[in-house]
């Protein structure tokens, strides 16, 4: 009995970072590239940026698998990229 619950448990852990996966990814590049992309960017905090971009990742994808009934529709995928990238490029204008 404990086994199986320790099984499920699991799989919740797993499957939920499985989902927020992509929007950790994009944080993390796009924190990088901000920070790589000169001094002016420096202005913002690290955390702050990758904070700011991961939860923003988090919400269009709960948002995604709400309205397509999917997780992981390639729609979804391309409104993390959009809505990511602007906020990197917002961060980016406003540190200068």
């Amino acid at each position: 009995m404990c086994l199986s619950f320790l099984d499920t448990v699991l799989q919740v852990v797993w499957h939920v970072a499985n989902f927020v996966a992509p929007a950790f990814g994009m944080a993390c590049a796009l924190s990088v590239l901000l920070r790589l992309r000169g001094a002016h960017v420096a202005k913002h905090a690290l955390l702050r940026v990758w904070f700011t971009l991961f939860g923003l990742g988090v919400a269009v994808a709960v948002l995604g698998m709400a309205l397509t009934n999917l997780d992981g529709a390639m729609l979804t995928y391309a409104a993390l990229v959009l809505v990511t990238g602007s906020a990197a490029a917002w961060f980016a204008r406003s540190g200068s």
